[in-house]
């Protein structure tokens, strides 16, 4: 049985002498595991749509639930990337996160979606490398049922409380003058970085890089982002811990 998905590759393992194994986020089914025979020798034709972070249309043979690739034509594979070390390794990152929250064999167009735009505003550069990470972080966690609740003071209901605070582990804000109730870290936010992220949650798909932040009102929304997005996930990505290593000291 042969089948033709539109997907993007997010993870690629050498297999045997010339072939891999593919993790890639597809349109039409979600997440899927296939394997590229023969992709690394010579003249393969599935090689440049068999890469990190190619989106491509991509034909499988299936066979008792396994995929292997026969035929790839790539769509679009952010080439721009390539020459840039940092933001290609933030590319790496994206794709670990997006293999992370996706769910195999389940379609998730939005998920999708961002990740492709992400990719597209990081290669075209639209936007500071560091602003579509914390975008993508806190979108992502949104759409994947992590969403906070930054409508109002847990504690108090403020709607605009002053000096916020925002608890990674619960996903809430609170008046810098209310009392602590949820366990685990909090980060300080402001006026700003709170209208942000509240912009992110709830933007359009077509509007949610649109919007700019001072230098520290800046700094505290992608902190924030990155470090809900990692508790919530209860886990460490080499990916990141790989691009803040290349990323200049302040």
């Amino acid at each position: 049985m042969y089948k033709t998905l539109h997907g993007l590759v997010l993870r690629e393992v050498k297999y045997k002498e010339s072939s891999k194994i593919l993790t890639i986020l597809t349109e039409e089914e979600g997440k899927i595991t296939a394997e590229a025979k023969g992709v690394l020798r010579k003249g393969s034709k599935c090689a440049a749509s068999a890469q990190v972070p190619v989106w491509s249309e991509l034909t499988f043979s299936e066979y008792k639930g396994r995929h292997t690739l026969t035929e790839g034509s790539v769509l679009e594979d952010f080439a721009a990337l390539r020459a840039d070390f940092s933001d290609l390794s933030l590319a790496y990152y994206f794709a670990e996160l997006l293999e992370t929250t996706a769910v195999e064999g389940t379609a998730d167009p939005a998920l999708l979606h961002l990740g492709l735009n992400a990719l597209f505003a990081l290669s075209r550069k639209l936007y500071p490398p560091e602003h579509i990470k914390a975008v993508f972080e806190l979108r992502l966690m949104s759409l994947s049922g992590f969403a906070p609740a930054l409508d109002r003071c847990s504690v108090c209901g403020e709607p605009n409380p002053e000096a916020p605070w925002f608890s990674l582990r619960g996903g809430t804000i609170r008046c810098g003058r209310c009392p602590r109730q949820e366990e685990g870290r909090s980060l300080p936010l402001c006026q700003a970085s709170l209208a942000a992220m509240r912009h992110v949650c709830h933007a359009s798909p077509k509007r949610i890089f649109s919007f700019t932040l001072d230098g520290p009102s800046s700094r505290r929304f992608s902190k924030a982002c990155q470090e809900f997005a990692a508790v919530q996930l209860d886990r460490e990505f080499r990916t990141l811990d790989f691009w803040q290593k290349l990323q200049p000291e302040e």
